[in-house]
């Protein structure tokens, strides 16, 4: 009867709703935790921290995304795919050509190669076409309460988020970014934005979200600061004798010299000078194993993602876009 399916639906749709309803964040002792110390050591006000606690959503998706980087299940040949595009270096090309004078101005002043910024915007968010669809809240408040394996370090990045949100009178409630709380063009986490984001165009607001220029700028900045020398070789083919230790290869610390891998058996395919730091590095690419050295600058690109296939990414795509749009721009 008409009733008694009234009455399913009814049932049916309580619980549906109770199972969309989740636990406050308030309830989460760890959460708890981090509102006494914000309080304490910060002098946020108790009702504000709380507020934006119970606000916060618990997303399963973001846990899911966590558990399968592509850096860390992919080899090169398909990594690399992802990436160097035609899509992606014509559009690059596109974005470099719209923003020549701030990209120009990024480059001489912070002395970062002006192709490098712009790859480092194509491989984060694709020139600001994919910049995250979580509220960061949300990410940064799933990842410091109900993800037990980086809880650490995502607890410091919410702190981070709420300080910055102070600063520069945004509402934490609504900034966007990525599952794992990075956000605007370059993919800044909220320690990195604190740090390294600057107000480039002088408007008195460092707009990693909106702002192409403060974006730019940002990023020219955190290479800066990272140790980016302008001119110099990003990485060079190598060769391996068969005696060379393995347990070296794809180590992101620059612990070796040139000289040295040389003489354990992994040497440069073109000169350098032998006193520089390097690191050794193979990749599984579409003609099989391929050997690498990279130098200081890539280094400084795997300050920005540990990975070296993104390093890697990275310069691929930055070479492939400064050859298109000529030297002429720079």
């Amino acid at each position: 009867s008409k009733n008694v399916m009234n009455i399913l639906f009814s049932v049916a749709l309580g619980m549906l709703l109770s199972l969309s309803v989740q636990a406050s964040y308030l309830q989460h002792p760890d959460a708890r935790a981090f509102a006494e110390r914000i309080v304490s050591e910060h002098g946020f006000e108790r009702s504000v921290v709380d507020s934006l606690l119970d606000a916060a959503e618990k997303k399963q998706a973001i846990i899911d995304a966590m558990e399968r980087p592509a850096e860390k299940v992919k080899p090169w040949k398909d990594y690399r795919k992802i990436f160097i595009t035609e899509k992606r270096i014509a559009e690059g090309v596109d974005f470099w050509r719209k923003n020549r004078a701030v990209l120009s101005e990024a480059s001489r002043q912070y002395q970062v190669a002006p192709e490098v910024i712009v790859a480092i915007i194509g491989v984060e968010t694709f020139y600001g076409r994919i910049k995250g669809s979580f509220r960061v809240i949300d990410a940064l408040a799933t990842l410091s309460f109900d993800y037990p394996p980086r809880s650490p370090f995502f607890t410091k990045q919410l702190e981070q988020f709420l300080l910055l949100a102070r600063e520069q009178d945004q509402d934490p409630l609504t900034l966007m970014g990525s599952y794992a709380g990075a956000m605007g063009y370059g993919q800044f986490i909220p320690s990195s934005y604190r740090s390294f984001a600057v107000d480039f165009d002088g408007d008195g607001f460092a707009d990693i979200w909106e702002n192409k220029a403060d974006a730019i700028g940002s990023v020219a900045n955190y290479f800066a600061e990272h140790g980016w020398k302008m001119g110099e070789t990003v990485v060079v083919p190598a060769g391996i004798r068969e005696s060379f230790d393995e347990t070296l290869l794809n180590q992101p610390g620059l612990d070796k010299t040139v000289d040295e891998l040389a003489e354990m058996g992994f040497s440069s395919d073109l000169p350098l000078n032998g006193d520089a730091k390097a690191i050794p590095v193979r990749l599984d690419g579409d003609n099989g194993l391929e050997y690498w050295l990279g130098l200081n600058n890539f280094y400084v690109i795997t300050r920005y993602n540990r990975s070296l296939l993104y390093a890697m990414a990275v310069h691929e795509l930055s070479q492939q876009i400064l050859e298109r749009v000529g030297e002429d721009t720079l």
